[in-house]
């Protein structure tokens, strides 16, 4: 049973309780994708019990929870969240939604990877060059001009709020067509990385990387032919995925783990964030020259192979905190 919130085991071969309610606030899509029936069956097995947090009623009338998982956009969700977590500090909230906001502006998510220095990682991580247009299209080439940023240019929405819109892309080829574009968005230099994006799940300490098929190389010959402003298609869907293509291995070989161990260490730290994916590209024709293009955060953990397990062993690992936390009989 449950006393204020603590955990009892039982006594004399009583059958073992619920270790750890973990609340959920998610929208229907991103429920569906992430509480898979196998997963919650796993999570069950382990004593995991997942509450969906009721929207329509205060969160302080519901639990007690140990942990609360959520997604939800939107100032009132925001300060529903803060004002429980002030409320009730023992509750872990994953993760804190002044921190999640860094991520809703393409403009700063990025700037952690800037001041990252992991040269001595096995490799270098970078940030393509990157402009941000808050107004006025017509003015867009001459800017583009100004800074000196290299065509084909990677439009991106500047703000990311979950909608079809924030996830818009564009591939320009000429300066001229740029202002066809509507601000506000950031403007990203296009790197040529051999059609392959690596996407690096992080959940906590875990790291899971897969492959998906990207944008092919841009041809300087097709450069010169080609002009407009194209939409890209997305390419995060299980159905892009290049693990089990025939791929050339300079183009195909994952990021060394050294980097990627001390990439995700440091940003969760620089982040304050446990739930979150990076999308990098090797740059074409070099083993260790890297580019972080989006963070996003709870991305599609369901995608991920083995998440089940991955999740299940990060939910326990709190768990295990909060027994070395309970007071001694």
């Amino acid at each position: 049973m449950r006393l204020n919130g603590e955990i009892y085991d039982g006594e004399e071969g009583e059958e073992e309780r619920q270790k750890l309610v973990v609340g959920y606030a998610l929208t229907l899509k991103k429920k569906k994708s992430f509480l898979q029936p196998k997963f919650e069956r796993l999570a069950c097995n382990k004593g995991i019990l997942f509450v969906a947090i009721d929207l329509s009623r205060p969160l302080s009338d519901q639990g007690p929870f140990d942990l609360i998982l959520h997604k939800l956009s939107g100032k009132d969700w925001c300060q529903i969240i803060e004002d429980y977590r002030q409320t009730n500090p023992e509750v872990t909230v994953l993760d804190p939604p002044d921190a999640i906001r860094h991520l809703y502006n393409r403009q700063s998510m990025l700037q952690d990877v800037v001041d990252l220095n992991l040269s001595d990682f096995h490799g270098k991580v970078g940030v393509p060059r990157q402009m941000v247009i808050t107004k006025d299209p017509l003015s867009i080439p001459d800017k583009v001009i100004k800074a000196g940023l290299k065509l084909p240019l990677v439009a991106k929405p500047l703000v990311v709020d979950g909608s079809t819109k924030s996830h818009e892309l564009f591939l320009a080829y000429d300066q001229f067509s740029l202002s066809e574009l509507e601000p506000p968005l950031v403007l990203q230099e296009f790197v040529n990385h051999g059609g392959v994006l690596f996407k690096i799940y992080i959940v906590g300490d875990a790291i899971k990387v897969v492959r998906r098929f990207s944008l092919p190389n841009v041809s300087k010959c097709e450069l010169a032919k080609v002009a407009g402003v194209f939409p890209l298609p997305r390419v995060s869907s299980a159905a892009a995925s290049a693990d089990d293509a025939d791929l050339d291995p300079g183009i195909a070989e994952l990021p060394p783990q050294p980097l990627l161990e001390r990439l995700a260490k440091e940003l969760r730290h620089r982040l304050g964030l446990q739930l979150f994916n990076i999308d990098m590209i090797r740059e074409h024709g070099t083993r260790d020259i890297f580019y972080v293009i989006d963070i996003n955060y709870f991305p599609g953990y369901g995608k991920m192979p083995d998440y089940e397990q991955i999740f299940t062993d990060f939910l326990l690992s709190f768990v295990q905190s909060k027994y070395k936390k309970r007071p001694v009989a």
